[in-house]
């Protein structure tokens, strides 16, 4: 599903911010993916979502090569990986439901589709009594829960994650993680980064990646 071949990426100013990385994550994988600030996460994951090219090496997602596909095909590639962000990044002046609603619009979906799969979807993260709530009336952990809705708006194959938890308190966290076992359950690669170890801990049985200084350092899936 994922697949990374000897990738580096190099930034003008930056420098090196990945070397040499290689894993593959497969279908059904709940994968953490762990380090500290400037370890690389971020970068790694921007690669997978084709935000970024790698200087270096191959990237392969779902059938999609960084080394062919063209800039305007990575629509195609977007609605096959959903990303999740720290920020949350939601439309403030619209509710919940119009914000998840207008991933499917841009798609052109038609309107009776999008109103059955926005309902849907809100239903799936807890939020169907807080569809018509405005940004600023939910709480962090609702306005995350939107964000993910939104992700799952194309009904993606690869779920991506960005410390989409550093912002929220303990129990909303939690609610977060869950939510996403939960979809990943349903056969949804689901891969987060966070640099938070005792949220990581209290899930055993997921796969870890820890990265440091641009390079896995460790993988637990290397140890079965």
């Amino acid at each position: 599903m994922i697949k990374l071949t000897n990738v580096s990426k190099e930034y003008p100013r930056r420098g090196l911010a990945l070397t040499d990385v290689s894993f593959h994550v497969r279908k059904g994988e709940f994968v953490f993916l762990t380090g500290h600030s400037g370890a690389g996460k971020t970068s790694t994951l921007r690669l997978i979502h084709m935000a970024e090219r790698p200087t270096s090496g191959e990237v392969r997602v779902s059938g999609f090569s960084s080394e062919r596909t063209r800039d305007s095909e990575i629509w195609k590639l977007r609605r096959k990986v959903g990303f999740v962000f720290q920020d949350f990044r939601l439309l403030p002046h619209r509710t919940a439901s119009e914000n998840v609603a207008f991933a499917l619009e841009v798609t052109g979906a038609p309107r009776r589709e999008v109103r059955m799969r926005v309902q849907r979807l809100l239903t799936q993260v807890g939020l169907s009594a807080k569809a018509e709530a405005y940004v600023h009336e939910l709480s962090g952990g609702e306005q995350q829960r939107v964000a993910i809705a939104r992700a799952l708006a194309t009904e993606p194959l690869v779920l991506l994650a960005d410390e989409p938890t550093g912002n929220l308190d303990e129990f909303a966290t939690r609610g977060i993680i869950d939510l996403f076992r939960d979809i990943n359950r349903l056969g949804m690669v689901v891969v987060t980064a966070t640099h938070d170890l005792g949220l990581v801990r209290s899930y055993p049985d997921a796969r870890v990646m820890e990265m440091k200084e641009g390079t896995i350092v460790y993988d637990s899936a290397r140890l079965e």
